[in-house]
């Protein structure tokens, strides 16, 4: 009934679908390794949040509606691109890949009022950074024929980065825990985790697609085996909170040297905010930009 969301899926790709992907790991070892890992994401998940804290009352320090706007409309046209050539090559079934969902939470938070969701959505998403940077690193593009839809695999992807340095400029709502503070990492990998073997686990079986590879390992994997699952989930566990806390410390670091706009016009004599500058930028010093 819903052939038409993966019937065009490449076969000529190795382990890109099929029965020979689909039953690569034994139907019972699945089970017990679901099983497994799924005590894992109880464990984060309860423990990040338990311990996560949000600000109650945040708005926008530095108010930029035309670069938001701008970056809105530049991904929107992006996602709908991609949309529109997974709908043409009968592929729909790909839009369930981690990017796709964590683009659509990054379209929400630059059209999205600051509340106290926006600060929980924004601080998750940055632990979902592994996916375009290891979309950059092991591209995945044999399956894309069209020169535009391999332009918009590495647009896409860039500027999910960009939007998530970009945010962090802007400030308020968009604010981050302390560098030390690991319990924001905590509750999204767990929902990282959940989503991987709880969501595209049951959607790649009926279909024998290999959704991020939960079916069977890239060729270039080099953890490749029975275990390849596991071992993702260890070097993943490392890769997403330093590429997370990369991400802030090194806005941090651009903020102090290379100041948003707005902080540079503060810097005039002319409106007495000197001081006010010098402080605001002190705290990305000293307190990572967070705000609990």
């Amino acid at each position: 009934m819903l052939e038409w969301a993966y019937e065009g899926v490449n076969a000529s790709i190795p382990r890109n679908v099929g029965p020979e992907c689909a039953f690569y790991l034994p139907s019972k070892y699945k089970i017990i390794e679901t099983l497994s890992v799924s005590v894992l994401i109880m464990y984060l998940v309860m423990k990040g949040y338990r311990s996560i804290s949000v600000p109650k009352n945040v708005k926008y320090i530095n108010e930029d509606p035309t670069g938001r706007k701008i970056l809105l409309v530049a991904m929107t046209l992006i996602l709908g691109i991609e949309i529109g050539f997974k709908f043409s090559s009968r592929t729909m079934v790909y839009l369930l890949n981690p990017c796709h969902i964590t683009t659509a939470v990054q379209l929400y938070l630059l059209s999205a009022k600051p509340s106290p969701i926006v600060t929980a959505l924004f601080r998750l998403q940055l632990n979902f950074m592994n996916g375009p940077i290891l979309a950059y690193v092991f591209p995945e593009t044999e399956s894309r024929k069209i020169f535009a839809d391999k332009a918009m695999y590495y647009l896409q992807h860039g500027l999910m980065v960009v939007i998530s340095y970009y945010l962090l400029g802007i400030g308020g709502a968009y604010t981050v825990e302390p560098l030390r503070d690991f319990n924001w990492c905590f509750l999204g990998y767990g929902i990282n985790l959940a989503y991987h073997f709880w969501i595209l686990q049951l959607a790649a079986l009926p279909v024998q697609v290999n959704l991020s590879h939960m079916l069977c390992p890239a060729v270039l994997d080099p953890f490749e085996g029975q275990y390849y699952r596991l071992w993702a989930v260890v070097h993943q566990a490392l890769l997403c909170p330093l590429l997370s806390k990369f991400i802030c410390f090194s806005s941090n670091f651009f903020l102090t040297k290379f100041p948003h706009p707005s902080v540079i016009n503060e810097q005039s004599p002319s409106n007495g905010n000197k001081a006010k500058t010098e402080e605001r930028l002190g705290k990305c010093k000293n307190g990572s930009l967070h705000a609990d």
